[in-house]
Formats: C-alpha cells, sequence, structure tokens
C-alpha cells in the first residue's frame, strides 16, 4: 500500500476573508482548517509520502473559463482565480513550500484535465488522502471520482470545511460510504 495526501484550494481568494470569494474563510478560521491540514502535510512528510497541492485558477485570458458555470462564470467580471495573482497564492498559514508539486485545476474536479491520476499511478499510489475546500464541491468531486478509478479514499475530515458547518457534515456524512474517514491528530494509526 502506498499513500499520497492531496491537499485541495487552500488559496487566498477562497479562505482568506479578503479574498474576492471567501467562501470557506470564516469556516477555516472557526475549525482551524489550515492548522488541521499542516498536521496531515506533516505527518505525510514525516513518513515520505507524496504531498500534492491543489488550486483552481485561470490565465489572465480567462480562455479556459467556462463562462456558461453558475460557479466560475463571472471569475473574470471580478478577477478571481487569477493565475499568478495573491487570490491563487496558497494561504500563507499553510506549510507547502517550493518543493511541493502543485497541480493547477480549471474545473471543480482536480482530475478533470491534470495530471493528477498519472502523478498518482505512476508513484503506484493506492491510498489518497484528501483535505481542502470545499467539502460539498472539490472534495466530494475528488472523492467520487478517486473512488470511480480504484484508489483507496481517505478524508482528513478535521482538515476540510465548506461555507456551512451544515453543509460539510452532510458532505462527510454521504462520502463515508465511499471513503475512510479520519481526524489529522489520528493519521498516526492510519
Amino acid at each position: 500500500m502506498s499513500k499520497a495526501l492531496v491537499i485541495i484550494d487552500f488559496i487566498n481568494d477562497i479562505v482568506d476573508k479578503n479574498g474576492k470569494i471567501p467562501s470557506c474563510a470564516e469556516q477555516v478560521s472557526a475549525h482551524h482548517v489550515i492548522d488541521n491540514a499542516n498536521v496531515a502535510i506533516q505527518w505525510a512528510k514525516d513518513n515520505n509520502l507524496p504531498c500534492i497541492f491543489v488550486k483552481v485558477g485561470f490565465q489572465s485570458s480567462y480562455l479556459e473559463l467556462p463562462h456558461h458555470s453558475p460557479m466560475f462564470g463571472k471569475a473574470q467580471q471580478y478577477r478571481a482565480l487569477e493565475l499568478g495573482q495573491w487570490g491563487t497564492e496558497f494561504h500563507p498559514n499553510l506549510n507547502v513550500t517550493t518543493d511541493d508539486m502543485v497541480i493547477v485545476k480549471s474545473r471543480v474536479n482536480p482530475f478533470y484535465n491534470t495530471a493528477l491520476d498519472s502523478v498518482l499511478r505512476a508513484n503506484a499510489i493506492t491510498d489518497v488522502y484528501f483535505c481542502g475546500v470545499s467539502t460539498c464541491w472539490a472534495i466530494q468531486s475528488a472523492v467520487r471520482d478517486a473512488h470511480d478509478r480504484d484508489y483507496c479514499v481517505h478524508i482528513v475530515s478535521d482538515a476540510c470545511t465548506s461555507a456551512t458547518e451544515q453543509d460539510h457534515q452532510r458532505s462527510l456524512a454521504i462520502l463515508a460510504r465511499i471513503a475512510t474517514l479520519h481526524q489529522a491528530k489520528t493519521l498516526t494509526n492510519a
């Protein structure tokens, strides 16, 4: 069994109160989600497991933006999720280094049109641990897709959140049917 940790969308536009679409900022702060993600990152690094950081973003031309999307359609108008800008930088409290792998996605699902699956398979990964935001969108999409790609799927539940605690808990309840839930501090037993 080979494991990897995938850390999704802890970027300023989404998780910082000054972001352009800070949908998860309040919950991230209230529940210390980045602190918990850092515990998971340290666990992975202490065990020589790959950490793959994923962020959503678009080039300044926004050519890859799905303009008809209710979720992404107005990003260009507000200059949100623009790569190379503060909004798509990882939150400064997140323990990401220049040596860490970063994958950029242009949709909700981190597997869609990215190298994520290729990287996992090239490293013979069987078990994928996910954390990030939001539980009801990117995490749910990633977990479902990873499950259908025959990975053993795990969620570091206290290192994830959504816009509301209710959305977060509802998503975890659904995903628990196809993934194993963990707390960051208990990963040493994983």
